[in-house]
């Protein structure tokens, strides 16, 4: 009854290599725990955008956060849009596919999308948006976690 988690660092040809792959499943392990933490396997070439988060200095990413949520923008979201927002990730800014999976009306979606877009500023429908939205929850994550364990 133990939950065991396994960092997973590249395939080596040679034994001298074994040591960078053993510092990558290390990172694996670190960074899946920020973004991947439902998962119990991660492997280090999965990490994708997450990795790059974890090398940024901690001021970089409270700058960043500050420039494109203005005023706090983010803490004014409640804990059920941000619930819309993850699944309509999901589902690739899918809106039928969202509203069929939340049981809400399309047009509840829409309501709640552009009720987000008057909030921060940034319209998920669009990919520029929605994707500078998904970085700036990861690096909000990031820095939740580096606060937690200092």
């Amino acid at each position: 009854m133990v939950k065991a988690i396994v960092g997973i660092g590249t395939v080596v040809n040679n034994i001298r290599d074994i040591g960078r792959s053993y510092k990558e499943a290390q990172t694996a392990l670190l960074v899946g725990g920020i973004f991947e933490n439902e998962k119990s396997i991660i492997y280090y070439n999965n990490l994708g955008i997450g990795r790059l988060i974890y090398q940024l200095p901690t001021t970089l990413c409270k700058l960043f956060l500050n420039e494109v949520f203005k005023e706090n923008s983010l803490d004014l979201l409640d804990s059920e849009t941000i619930h819309t927002i993850q699944k309509f990730f999901e589902n690739n800014l899918n809106v039928s596919e969202t509203s069929r999976q939340l049981y809400v009306h399309r047009n509840t979606l829409v309501y709640r999308l552009d009720k987000i877009q008057k909030i921060t500023g940034l319209d998920l429908r669009m990919f520029d948006d929605a994707l500078i939205f998904k970085f700036s929850m990861m690096v909000k994550r990031y820095l939740d976690k580096v606060e937690k364990n200092m």
